[in-house]
């Protein structure tokens, strides 16, 4: 990092006060992972054994379409309490990022056959919605990252029951399957947000970012280490964990889906992959890396 002069260090106290200050304008009543609301609208499927006929993985979709929340739509990655889909994992154009859909159609097809349905603070009861606006544009593989909401709720008793979730994402599954009956579905596994509060909690305004109301099941009372919030933190962990297991059963059941194995759940974000901003939701950086984990996924040849 390097010594500062008094006069950095003022500087710097000043722009952490106007970040908080903004922040805490459009914050304001904030209770999820996420600033907006959503519009209430080696991978499993390659080491689950599948049917001897099930057809054959196509590691060279032509057209890609993302459905899920804000970090599918680059919350916070490029500038504070704003979407920045240039950098999307999924479907951006970022050559920093190399997306998706950039590594599997090439930049000048990836802006023309690639589409991005996710909206920010969306949870899994908006996922048949966006799957049925994707699939108006018939794509041949569908990305799917969502779950981070229906854990970051103001308690965790307001938490998505997992009997709920898994309800609304079989009927996205149907609904994808209804309308694009050929189409691929690569399912990201949820991240860790207990490994994302212990990175993030190193950082002081980070800590003041989250007092604004961001995943206050997770983020709340982030120095406390009492029995109380031990209890908190590892109920929304646990959670998380059951809402994976949902994803991987659901998506195995389906010949044409395949998961990341749990890979964005077990990759150790730092605080170089999360955002400066709100040092919770994926950096440029961290984008890039779920747009690996993605591409290996979607790439690995079936055995």
């Amino acid at each position: 990092m390097g010594r500062r002069t008094d006069q950095g260090t003022r500087s710097g106290r000043r722009r952490g006060r106007a970040v908080l200050a903004a922040l805490t304008v459009a914050v304001l009543g904030l209770t999820g992972c996420d600033a907006v609301g959503g519009d209430s609208p080696g991978p499993s499927g390659t080491g689950s054994k599948r049917p001897e006929s099930a057809p054959a993985w196509d590691t060279s979709p032509r057209s890609v379409a993302a459905v899920g929340d804000s970090i599918t739509r680059g919350f916070d990655a490029c500038t504070v309490l704003s979407d920045c889909p240039e950098v999307s994992w999924a479907t951006g154009s970022s050559a920093e990022v190399g997306s998706l859909a950039v590594r599997l159609l090439g930049e000048a097809d990836a802006a023309e056959r690639s589409w991005n349905y996710a909206v920010t603070g969306a949870r899994m009861a908006d996922l048949p919605g966006q799957v049925r606006r994707a699939a108006a544009r018939e794509p041949e593989l569908v990305a799917v990252m969502i779950g981070a909401n229906d854990a970051c709720r103001a308690t965790t008793a307001a938490m998505t029951p997992v009997a709920d979730f898994r309800a609304r994402f079989e009927e996205a599954m149907a609904t994808l399957r209804r309308e694009l009956p050929r189409a691929q579905v690569y399912v990201a596994s949820i991240p860790d947000l207990k490994r994302l509060w212990s990175q993030g909690r190193t950082n002081p305004l980070g800590k003041q970012v989250w007092k604004l109301g961001i995943c206050p099941s997770m983020l709340g009372d982030a120095d406390a280490l009492d029995a109380a919030a031990t209890l908190r933190r590892n109920t929304v962990q646990e959670r998380v964990e059951d809402y994976n297991e949902v994803l991987r059963e659901v998506c195995a059941k389906d010949r044409k889906c395949r998961t990341d194995g749990g890979a964005v759940h077990e990759f150790r974000f730092g605080t170089g992959q999360l955002s400066r901003w709100d040092w919770f939701h994926p950096s440029v950086d961290g984008q890039a890396r779920l747009a690996e984990i993605a591409y290996r996924a979607v790439t690995m040849k079936q055995s």
